[in-house]
């Protein structure tokens, strides 16, 4: 027995819980790590409850046999092509028979474990397609893992854990999805398992917003990051960034302004200059990080989906990220591209990452966090800034803190640090807080100061205190 998993107190409890009191009936196909998740059911007793069927396909000529050539065999499509052959056979079988008094579901997972030739990211694709009722229609919960055990061993024992939590949860919990995030974890200790991207569908969901349970995700720390698209959908990482070039810029953007758009603007024409991008479209995202959505006291969740419908309004994929520091938010990004980083942002933005009180954490502080940042081909793109007394602050005139005047001369010389010189100077007098100060005041002007499109949609729903067109 693991030391660390109590399994009689939490794991089989679970399993045996699903065999005998829910009517929760059905097939485990599992690719990759072994029969770990099926396992656990056997191993709790009375799996006759709920075991129809369990296949693992580990060879590629019997896998595409029963599911059809992929190009990618640990992929969310390959995923959803498991549980749509098997939710048909299973149907097919035992649906007229047994159908009036079970549930069926299809658990299937696709997993690249350690071994000991591969030293890659250890990661895969689970998923669970369900009856909330006899005779309904099957909702899916799909997510992706990361597997950060050492071993293969324990890389599965944690894979496990992790199926038989996820088809407990759909069984009892399923008209509560945050709880049944909460779940994902239940008995595997810190740091064994990421869940970073999350997708619940069909009528035992209703009502759930994915880009909410995207943000639980982060909130309930089972990961640290989350991607969702423009129109809404949740995206694994690694298929929105694979290889690409990124520009990420962050901010509050409550509202978006013309200054988001002319910083990003401007940093993208810089950006496609660099070597590596010139030849290929860069992904570019909008991150809001924890810290920021927490600046205002509580988490509103109203306030979170305001600022991204209008993110969404604008086209633009968002980034959900608990990471505070800069270099943080890098290391994440350099897992899954080698091409080139670029980070818009303004004055304030460069006086954070010149804070020195940010790296107390690090033995080399500050010094070791610009290592950290700038150690793959990673750009800043600096966007000027007018003071309050109206000082124009550009990166040539930025004051860096004692000491650090030469190295911050260094990265300018090397192009680490760049400026964006083809600004709108009329853009700098606009700042977010004076826009919500206006709405409140009912000043239309503010209209002025952001996109058309980001316009509409304050003035369509009344966001921030603005008043609602009828």
């Amino acid at each position: 027995m693991s030391k660390n998993i109590d399994f009689e107190q939490g794991t089989l409890r679970k399993a045996r819980r699903v065999n005998l009191e829910n009517g929760f009936y059905g097939t485990f196909a599992e690719i990759g790590a072994g029969q770990e998740v099926a396992r656990h059911f056997f191993s709790a007793g009375g799996a006759a409850g709920t075991v129809a069927k369990t296949i693992s396909a580990y060879d590629m000529t019997f896998s595409d046999a029963i599911y059809g050539a992929s190009q990618r065999y640990v992929s969310r499509q390959r995923l959803e092509t498991m549980l749509a052959h098997e939710q048909e056979l299973l149907i097919k079988r035992l649906g007229a028979s047994a159908g009036d008094a079970r549930r069926f579901f299809v658990f299937a997972d696709t997993v690249a474990a350690r071994t000991f030739r591969r030293h890659d990211e250890s990661h895969g694709w689970m998923g669970l397609r369900f009856q909330h009722a006899p005779h309904a229609d099957f909702s899916d919960i799909i997510l992706h893992v990361r597997m950060l055990d050492a071993e293969n061993l324990l890389q599965q024992e944690a894979l496990g854990v992790t199926g038989v939590n996820l088809i407990h949860g759909a069984a009892f919990s399923h008209a509560d999805p945050r709880a049944l995030i909460g779940s994902l974890l239940d008995d595997l200790k810190p740091g064994r398992i990421e869940v970073d991207m999350i997708r619940f569908s069909g009528p035992a969901f209703p009502d759930v917003d994915n880009r909410i349970m995207s943000l639980e995700l982060v909130v309930q720390k089972l990961t640290r990051a989350t991607l969702f698209r423009p129109d809404g959908e949740v995206v694994q990482a690694s298929d929105a960034f694979h290889k690409k070039p990124i520009l990420v810029e962050r901010g509050s953007f409550r509202p978006v302004t013309y200054v988001t758009n002319d910083m990003l603007d401007g940093a993208k024409r810089l950006f496609e200059q660099e070597e590596g991008v010139a030849d290929s479209e860069p992904a570019i995202l909008m991150e809001i990080t924890m810290k920021n959505l927490l600046s205002h006291g509580p988490l509103d969740l109203q306030d979170f989906l305001d600022r991204v419908d209008l993110l969404g309004a604008l086209g633009r994929t968002v980034l959900i990220s608990d990471y505070g520091e800069y270099y943080k938010l890098v290391n994440f990004l350099t897992r899954y591209t080698e091409g080139p980083i670029g980070l818009p942002m303004g004055i304030p933005g460069l006086n954070e990452i010149f804070n020195s009180e940010h790296y107390n954490d690090l033995e080399g502080g500050i010094l070791e966090a610009l290592g950290r940042l700038f150690k793959r081909n990673v750009r800043l793109y600096i966007y000027p800034f007018i003071t309050p007394s109206g000082e124009l602050v550009t990166y040539r005139n930025f004051r860096t803190p004692v000491g650090m005047e030469n190295l911050y001369e260094h990265l300018c010389v090397n192009g680490l640090i760049r400026q964006i010189e083809d600004y709108r100077p009329d853009y700098l007098q606009i700042h977010s807080p004076k826009i919500l100060s206006m709405i409140a005041d009912g000043d239309p002007a503010w209209e002025q100061m952001v996109p058309d499109a980001a316009r509409d949609v304050i003035k369509k729903r009344g966001l921030f205190g603005a008043t609602k067109l009828d």
